[in-house]
This record gives structure tokens, C-alpha cells and sequence, in this order.
């Protein structure tokens, strides 16, 4: 019988077959030992979650065989053996392993960062080149990898041939008849796989990492390739869109908002902070969005590692947010959430979309206010597409430059960050320090000017391969995760302290809150305390060392700060002034690119792409989530809050134009 499946013609692409079996197995028992305390290793889980890696590595290898199975079958007998198909076998087999071998190296790197299988971030990144080729080789021993997946391949090649697997294959006279079977079962498994399986059939545990185990990184990352983009309405649960307007206005106007017409399908209000005692203030804003910050890093929120002197001493003569959580686990995502103030949305984080300029953002209530809007990114903004997005939707640009023009169509100032403004840069850009230098300089321009000045700081140095300037801090560069915070942390008070000697300090307010935390990975769902993120506002006139404890999300900082300036403005954004919420309001929004979570107290309602909402109570001691009944209510806000923001992205409902 295996010889009627794999005849002799077949004995290399048998061996090819096996070879990627066997490889998929090993990287998979890996990934699991290294992830051994995380997953569910009772005995039946453990068997089905190998036995479904194994069914999805049958379907990966099937699209790689399949070409050659093709070429096998109407390749004519008497050219068997020839230099042609000499040429066609081992170019073939030499290029499938070099990938195989590639890929799986890859996946063990990627797993180290984020914990799963190739998705939409690995697809993301193959648009980046340069910033990801640089930090590859900047994090790992490039050459020492490459030697080992030659090593590697040449061992297995020899193997082969050894084995008489490229003999069998060149001198046989296996019949068109007997190639029949074993093509058309080769074909009909990619059919199979390509017409009915989705990656997300492999996840059958409740358990987060047995899901990911189960994938076959290959087939991951081109299922990621194909659905990146996720339409709310066709995959989540909906209610009729009248009602989810009805229950998400009717949370707004709790905060006295009102309505500029109540009847429309629309968030568009006016927000009222001033009266005759509050007067607004109109100070400079200087935002600085730091890079992968966990609220597990910083003491001033419990921690014990002694890395963050001086965000710690900034809390404490500041306005400190205990119980603030980012909306997702990317970049783009944070700049979503503080620019546009909404709840993620599934797919990909509208700052990469298209239809992404002319929004209602905060630049756009800060230039009704009068202020010059700039952002500032330490490498290329060209990266993630953050220069199309700022400068689309209003603000100037500062950044590294290196040859990527924006769109005609933008209108914006672009300034470059010169060579000799660079002290120390790495794959993602200059150092901390060095944004901050340039941050100052432009500032000094602005206040020359007369103008108030927003800037929004991304920086880049908490981010692998973690290298910084050496003798800064006490842990040496490029040696993990706790340096560069403690670095990230020693620019910061270097620049608030080169702050203070300029004339325009006293009136300029200091806001500090990270992207995302610097993991993301948990057993369930969404792992809550990886979306937990420190804020801080700093040097805010009758403001100094007070603690925001109430349940908040990324989204209600900046019209908390509005607030907190006395600021009457319009608003279309979903985000709240924090200090008016009842604790039966306080909530936050978290997700992944496919999950999306509404977090209130304890309770966490989770919708996910399969049109299902499941219910926890979250342990905040252990992180622990456990599935509980469903609450209608509960389930209907959950839902209006993400159907609504679906519907005003694709409606042009956050549009400026739409909103005067």
C-alpha cells in the first residue's frame, strides 16, 4: 500500500513529505516545552492538540508537494534521469527545505516576541524590510543562524542521498497510471484544505497557547496574508444598529454631553468643562508615547525591579493613572486609541487602513484651539504607515528620513532628523535621547513663534534588540527588556530636566502613556494584566501628586486632560473625562486583532470572529479568567460599542468634513 501511494518516481518527494512531518513535530514539541507552565498539559488535550498540528502540517506540506506531484505525473518516463529533471529535483527539494528550515527558525524568534504562530504582524513586517532585517540582526547572530540552516540542510541532503532517495527518484519507469494515486491524494488534500479549513478551526481549547500550538506556523502565515482585514458585521455578533446608538449615547450623555443631532447615526456632541470659576487653560503639550511600558515595570505601581527613579518621581508630583488599560498590543494600535479615542477595531488598527485622513482626532479639537500639531518618531515614519496618517490628518512631521515620500496628496511640513543630531541609532531609529534633543529644538522654534505647540513623541528604545547608549544606566545595552526601560526611563528625566531650563516650561504640561504593554501573551482570551499601561501627567497647574484609581481606558486620556484645561469643545470621539465616571460607568476596552473585550469591575465580556461572546470573571490575584453566565446587558454594550465604531469608520462618520 505505501508503495502504490509513493512509487518509486515519488521516493524523494516522499522523503521531502517526511522530512517537514518530522521538522513540524519538532519545532512544535519546542514551542510547548518552552511554553510548558502556560499551556493545558492534561494527557487528552495534550494528544488532540498534537494531533490537530499534525492534520495542519498534512495540509501545509500538500501545497509545497503538490507542484512537484504535478510535474512527477506528466514529466515522460524516457526523460527520466535527465540533466532537466535533475536540474527541477534538486533545485526544488534544495529551495523546499532552505524554506522549511528558514521558517521554522523564524517561527521559534517570533514566538520569543509574541507568543503564537505567524499572523498579521509577520505580514506586516515583510513591507518593512529595512527596519526588520536591521533589528534581526541587531537581536540574534545572523551568521551563526544562517551557518546552522546550511549545517542543517546539508545534513538532511546528505541524508537523502544517502538514502538513494534522488537514485530512486531519476532511474525507475513508474507508469503515468501509477503516478495517478498519489497525485490526485496530494491534490485533493490542498483542495481539501484550501476550500474547507480555516486556521481558526485549529483552535478547539480554551487554553491560548494549545490553540497556538495546533497551527502550523507555513499555513499561519498565509491564512494571515488572506485576512488581514475583518468585517465587524460579517463575522461578530451584531444587534439592530438603531439600539447599539441608543445604549452607546445614552453612557455619553451621563457626562452631561449633548447631542448636535440627537437622531442621526452619529456621536457628535459638545462637551462642556468651563465655567465662571474654571477658566481654560491653554498650556503647551508635549505627549510622549513610550514604547512597549508595562505598569508591571514602574514601583509607583507595584513593582520591585528599581528601573524607573524617575517616572516614579514624575508620579508622584503628578497625576498618576493606577487602573488604565491599552486597547490592543501594537504600535498602531496605541496611536489609534489616543489620536482617534475609540475602541479597537477588528483587523487592522485604522492607522494603517485606508480612509484614514481627514478624521476627527485630538489634533483636530487642538487646532480648533490654536495649536501647531507635530509628531516625531526616532526612524522612518514610512514604517507602519504613522507619517500618512499624522500628516494626513493634520500634523507635522518630524522623523528620520530615508527616502520614502509621502503622498502628493498630504499636505504637511516633513523635517528631518539629521546625521549630526544622532547619537546612537539602532533598526527602529535614534535613541530616546536624541528625539527628545530634537523635540527641545523644535519646541524653542514654536515658542519663538507665539503659538501653542502639541507634540506627539513616539519613542523607539524599549523596543528589541533593547540597545542603547552605553554608560547611561547601570545595565548594559542589548542585554534585555529591563535595561532599555531603565534607559527609556533615564531619558525621560533628562529631558524634563533640559525642559526646565527653558522659558517655555512653566506653561507646558507633560503627558506620559505607553503604546501597549511588552507582552501580550496569556492562557485565555486577552490576558488583562498585559493591557494594564502606566499615565502620567506632569506639571499640570493645582494638579501635583494625585492617583486616578478608577477603571480607564487609553482612550479617555486625552479628554480627561481636556477637562482637566476647562476646555468646551465638539467632540466625535468615544473616549470620557475619566473624573466624571460613576464606578458603575468605569470600563475599558481591550483586544487583539480578532478578539474584542469590554472590561467593567471584575466581569469581561470577550467577542471573537465566530459571532460568540463569552463571559469571565477576571481574578486580578492570579489573572485567572472563569466563565460565568452571560449578561444580556452587559453583552448588548459590549457589542454597541464596537458595532458603532465599525459603522462610523465605514460610514465616514469619524470624518471632519462630516462633522462641521
Amino acid at each position: 500500500m505505501w508503495n502504490k501511494i509513493f512509487p518509486n518516481r515519488f521516493s524523494l518527494l516522499k522523503t521531502f513529505v517526511l522530512t517537514f512531518l518530522l521538522l513540524s513535530f519538532f519545532i512544535r514539541l519546542i514551542l510547548f516545552l518552552w511554553s510548558f507552565s502556560e499551556s493545558d498539559t492534561s494527557i487528552i488535550n495534550l494528544i488532540f492538540t498534537f494531533l490537530i498540528g499534525f492534520f495542519y502540517d498534512l495540509g501545509t506540506i500538500s501545497f509545497f508537494a503538490l507542484p512537484y506531484a504535478l510535474y512527477l505525473l506528466f514529466f515522460p518516463v524516457k526523460f527520466y534521469g535527465s540533466w532537466f529533471d535533475k536540474f527541477v529535483t534538486y533545485f526544488g527539494y534544495s529551495l523546499g527545505i532552505i524554506i522549511f528550515l528558514f521558517s521554522f527558525f523564524a517561527e521559534i524568534t517570533f514566538w520569543e516576541e509574541f507568543k503564537n504562530r505567524f499572523n498579521f504582524i509577520a505580514v506586516d513586517y515583510l513591507v518593512y524590510t529595512f527596519e526588520v532585517v536591521k533589528n534581526i540582526n541587531e537581536s540574534y547572530p545572523i551568521p551563526m543562524l544562517v551557518s546552522i540552516i546550511l549545517i542543517v540542510f546539508l545534513i538532511l541532503f546528505f541524508i537523502t542521498k544517502k538514502r538513494g532517495a534522488f537514485s530512486s527518484t531519476f532511474k525507475n519507469k513508474t507508469s503515468f497510471k501509477e503516478k495517478i494515486l498519489p497525485s490526485f491524494l496530494i491534490m485533493a488534500i490542498a483542495i481539501f484544505f484550501g476550500l474547507f479549513i480555516t486556521n481558526k478551526q485549529a483552535e478547539q481549547f480554551k487554553n491560548r497557547y494549545n490553540n497556538e500550538l495546533a497551527k502550523t506556523g507555513i499555513y499561519s502565515f498565509f491564512a494571515a496574508f488572506r485576512n488581514n482585514e475583518l468585517s465587524y458585521t460579517k463575522f461578530y455578533q451584531t444587534i439592530e444598529i438603531d439600539k447599539a446608538f441608543s445604549i452607546v449615547k445614552h453612557n455619553f450623555s451621563k457626562q452631561g454631553d449633548h447631542f448636535i443631532d440627537p437622531n442621526k447615526k452619529e456621536i457628535l456632541r459638545t462637551v462642556k468643562n468651563s465655567d465662571s470659576i474654571s477658566t481654560p487653560q491653554k498650556p503647551n503639550i508635549i505627549f510622549i508615547c513610550v514604547e512597549s511600558l508595562s505598569a508591571k515595570f514602574l514601583n509607583c505601581l507595584g513593582s520591585d525591579l528599581n528601573v524607573s527613579p524617575n517616572l516614579d518621581a514624575l508620579a508622584g508630583n503628578g497625576l498618576l493613572f493606577t487602573n488604565l488599560y491599552a486597547t490592543g498590543t501594537r504600535t498602531v494600535r496605541g496611536m489609534e486609541a489616543i489620536t482617534l479615542s475609540i475602541p479597537p477595531t477588528p483587523g487592522r488598527s485604522i492607522v494603517k487602513r485606508e480612509n484614514n485622513q481627514n478624521l476627527f482626532t485630538i489634533g483636530e479639537i487642538l487646532k480648533n484651539k490654536g495649536y501647531e500639531r507635530n509628531f516625531f518618531y526616532g526612524g522612518d515614519g514610512y514604517f507602519d504607515n504613522m507619517n500618512s496618517y499624522f500628516g494626513g490628518n493634520g500634523f507635522n512631521i518630524v522623523d528620520r528620513g530615508r527616502g520614502f515620500l509621502l503622498d502628493a496628496s498630504i499636505k504637511t511640513k516633513r523635517t528631518n532628523i539629521e546625521d549630526n543630531e544622532v547619537t546612537f541609532e539602532n533598526a527602529w531609529g535614534v535613541c530616546d535621547e536624541d528625539i527628545y534633543n530634537k523635540a527641545l529644538k523644535e519646541a524653542d522654534k514654536n515658542h519663538e513663534g507665539g503659538k501653542p505647540f502639541f507634540d506627539f513623541i513616539m519613542t523607539t528604545s524599549n523596543h528589541r534588540p533593547y540597545t542603547y547608549p552605553e554608560g547611561k544606566v547601570d545595565i548594559p545595552s542589548g542585554t534585555g527588556r529591563e535595561g532599555a526601560v531603565q534607559y527609556t526611563d533615564y531619558a525621560i528625566g533628562k529631558f524634563i530636566a533640559d525642559a526646565k531650563s527653558k522659558p517655555w516650561f512653566e506653561n507646558t504640561v507633560f503627558v506620559i502613556m505607553a503604546d501597549h504593554c511588552a507582552s501580550s501573551a496569556g492562557r485565555g482570551e486577552l490576558d488583562v494584566q498585559n493591557y494594564h499601561i502606566p499615565a502620567i501627567v506632569y506639571n499640570l497647574k493645582n494638579n501635583s501628586n494625585l492617583k486616578i484609581d478608577k477603571l480607564c481606558s487609553q482612550i479617555d486620556l486625552f479628554p480627561t486632560l481636556f477637562a482637566l484645561l476647562n476646555w468646551d469643545y465638539t467632540s466625535n470621539m468615544f473616549g470620557e473625562n475619566v473624573l466624571k465616571m460613576n464606578s458603575e460607568d468605569e470600563r475599558a476596552f481591550i483586544g487583539n486583532y480578532r478578539k474584542l473585550g469590554l472590561l467593567k469591575g471584575d466581569e469581561l465580556m470577550v467577542l471573537n470572529e465566530q459571532a460568540q461572546a463569552h463571559f469571565y470573571q477576571w481574578n486580578y490575584q492570579d489573572n485567572s479568567l472563569k466563565t460565568i453566565p452571560t449578561d444580556p446587558n452587559f453583552l448588548n454594550e459590549t457589542i454597541s460599542y464596537y458595532q458603532v465604531a465599525d459603522y462610523l469608520y465605514n460610514n465616514n462618520g469619524l470624518k471632519i468634513n462630516n462633522n462641521n
